[in-house]
């Protein structure tokens, strides 16, 4: 059984938002890398120990490669699957192991003089170091763990030996001990919030991204609805505009599909809905989006062309492949899609003049037949302006 459990076992978009959480605290890394340096070279050459000294440049060092990391990681856009962004957590978690194996040091190297104050700075920043990350960096269980125990479980250590040299300091001994089993249970304690935190936020974002999936989907056919394809239809169309490239919008209408609903009722019509959302989604590019607006309407956004013949191509495909029999409940049931081609940015960037314009196109095809592809003309782009 696994202590921790594997990126993959959480949906993708809750597994980057939790990688997007490491990567948000800049402040909190310089603030502990600033006062992590100001002390070691303040005691270091206060008390003339080198080794202080060296532990400020590898802090310094440390401070600035974590931060260069958020830096690269903002800076590389959203991270679209979990390979790429383990690499990403991994390199997380090299940094922040690292400030934590500095800041043992440096409580070892502190608690090993007798230096009261010293030891009262160096211990709250191990607390401080364990509040942080275990506010922050429990979404990551595995890292805010091992960061925990690098920094503590060696203070506990040079606490308790510590307390066996002996000092005249009244109640010397037993005060360090006393300290060194705060921290221990301290930590325990820590280690146990670990878990509840990191329950409640895979909770939390898990619902939050079920509802927005929902609020972007199709019940039936799980396919993007009017709100999804909008917000894809306008990323796809910048980059269009960009690239010179084109967009191209086919608007599906099932031909038959009533009859079918009718004769069969509507648990059967959902069953052939379902089929041909599926047919239609082997049929388009990964990077293509199948949307349904409702009853046997479709449509599909075609992206990255650079000339109208793909979508056309793409439209003939569209037509063979639905017309091709189903088989609900052991009845074979036959149905074909007439289909309304718009192109962007020849036909300008805004999504509903679009679908005006190819659902104009699309009843012409069906008056002309059905099973037909129709490109919108400029009658169609016309009666879609006088619409608007």
């Amino acid at each position: 059984m696994r202590i921790f459990p594997s990126p993959a076992a959480l949906p993708l978009p809750v597994y980057r938002d939790f990688v997007d959480m490491l990567y948000s605290m800049a402040v909190p890394i310089f603030g502990l890398g600033a006062v992590f340096v100001g002390i070691c070279v303040l005691v270091g050459l206060e008390l003339g120990n080198g080794f202080l000294l060296v532990l400020a440049g590898l802090g310094a060092l440390t401070t600035f490669l974590r931060l260069a990391t958020l830096r690269a990681y903002g800076r590389s856009g959203p991270v679209d699957d979990f390979d790429t962004l383990r690499r990403w957590e991994r390199r997380y978690a090299i940094g922040n192991y690292a400030s934590a194996i500095l800041l043992a040091l440096l409580n070892v190297v502190a608690i090993s003089s007798h230096y009261p104050l010293l030891h009262l700075i160096t211990v709250s920043l191990v607390f401080s170091f364990g509040a942080g990350i275990v506010s922050r960096t429990s979404v990551r269980p595995a890292i805010c763990v091992t960061s925990l125990l690098l920094a503590t479980v060696p203070t506990i250590i040079a606490l308790a030996l510590h307390a066996l040299t002996s000092h005249a300091t009244l109640l010397h001994s037993e005060l360090f001990l006393i300290e060194a089993f705060i921290v221990a249970m301290i930590t325990g304690l820590s280690l146990q919030t670990v878990g509840h935190l990191y329950r409640s936020a895979v909770e939390h974002h898990t619902a939050r991204h079920d509802m927005a999936k929902l609020a972007r989907t199709d019940a039936l056919t799980g396919l993007s609805n009017r709100l999804l394809l909008r917000e894809l239809f306008q990323q796809h169309a910048a980059t269009a505009l960009r690239t010179k490239h084109l967009v191209a919008l086919h608007y599906l209408d099932l031909d038959g599909f009533k009859a079918i609903n009718d004769r069969f009722g509507h648990p059967a019509g959902d069953a052939l809905l379902e089929q041909v959302a599926r047919r239609l989604e082997r049929i388009v590019r990964s990077e293509d989006v199948v949307a349904r607006l409702g009853g046997d309407e479709f449509v599909v956004l075609q992206v990255d062309l650079s000339d109208e013949s793909e979508a056309e191509l793409l439209a003939r495909r569209i037509i063979r492949e639905i017309g091709k029999p189903y088989l609900v409940d052991e009845i074979e049931m036959l149905i074909s899609v007439s289909v309304g081609i718009a192109t962007a940015p020849k036909l300008g960037i805004e999504l509903e003049r679009l679908l005006a314009c190819a659902d104009g196109a699309l009843y012409r095809a069906k008056a002309g037949g059905k099973a037909r592809a129709l490109f919108c003309a400029e009658a169609d782009a016309a009666k879609a302006d006088i619409a608007a």
